[in-house]
């Protein structure tokens, strides 16, 4: 199952999402931390790594209803498009001096 355990001092939650046994206890031994939440930041951090959030559910972890809306309202980090270089232009070649 994957689900919050929560962390930090009394009235200053922050939580970690974890891989763990479905019958352990909320802050009991996890088998992997796959992400954290802090609701105290406005607006709340979400910092997820997907691709083993992925892996655990492929492998039939299910997630609690927290954590799954979590999910679904974190953006997926798309990565940026590399910039093009600009296209060289004939007369642009010609204008610079040759080193001859």
């Amino acid at each position: 199952m994957i689900r919050l355990s929560r962390r930090g001092a009394r009235k200053q939650p922050y939580y970690r999402i974890v891989v763990i046994e479905k019958d352990r206890a909320r802050d009991g031994r996890s088998v992997e931390v796959v992400g954290t939440y802090n609701p105290r930041t406005n607006p709340a951090t979400v910092d997820l790594k997907r691709e083993r959030i992925t892996y655990w559910t492929s492998k039939g972890a299910q997630l609690s209803d927290r954590v799954r809306k979590l999910v679904e309202k974190t953006p997926t980090a798309t990565p940026a498009p590399a910039p093009q270089p600009p296209a060289s232009t004939p007369e642009a070649a010609s204008e610079s001096p040759s080193a001859a």
